[in-house]
């Protein structure tokens, strides 16, 4: 998997264990993404494995939501909240939301933007983003994103 103990973004990282983590549930829902979120500080991290519910959301309403779980990902907000929720009254923030790309590069798409700007800017504006690229049932890379108020941006940071 990666051999990095940690990956640095402007002062804050990842945890070995939290990357091999997240790389394990992208490689369990290969082909469709995976999601979640990861609550904590920079020394101490959880990782809230969440289920893609793309697929029951494609069916319900194509009009709405026309790409499936190979391609998007949807987690239930009740779900959601009470992660948040429950992590805040622990003394733990959101420290950052993660995804997968199946058989595509680890890149934050149009698609990924909008879904996080629905307001303007995110919701958890200091939160890393990190995508994982699954190819042929390997990881193939992971990279992290980070909101620029400022500038009104997403960049990215290699994170390998």
């Amino acid at each position: 998997m990666l051999n990095h103990v940690e990956l640095l973004i402007n002062d804050m990282k990842l945890l070995k264990n939290i990357i091999e983590e997240i790389c394990q549930h992208a490689l369990k829902e290969y082909p469709d993404e995976c999601c979640g979120i990861i609550t904590g500080n920079d020394d101490n991290q959880t990782v809230h494995l969440c289920e893609n519910i793309q697929n029951k959301m494609h069916a319900e309403d194509p009009l709405r939501f026309p790409r499936d779980a190979r391609t998007a990902y949807f987690i239930e907000r009740s779900l959601f909240d009470n992660i948040i929720s429950s992590s805040r009254k622990q003394g733990e923030e959101v420290f950052a939301l993660y995804h997968s790309h199946a058989e595509h590069e680890a890149y934050f798409s149009e698609e990924d933007v909008a879904a996080q700007t629905v307001f303007g800017e995110p919701e958890f504006p200091d939160a890393l983003h990190v995508v994982v690229s699954v190819m042929d049932r390997k990881i193939h890379g992971l990279k992290c994103f980070k909101w620029n108020g400022e500038n009104q941006v997403f960049y990215s940071e290699d994170c390998i």
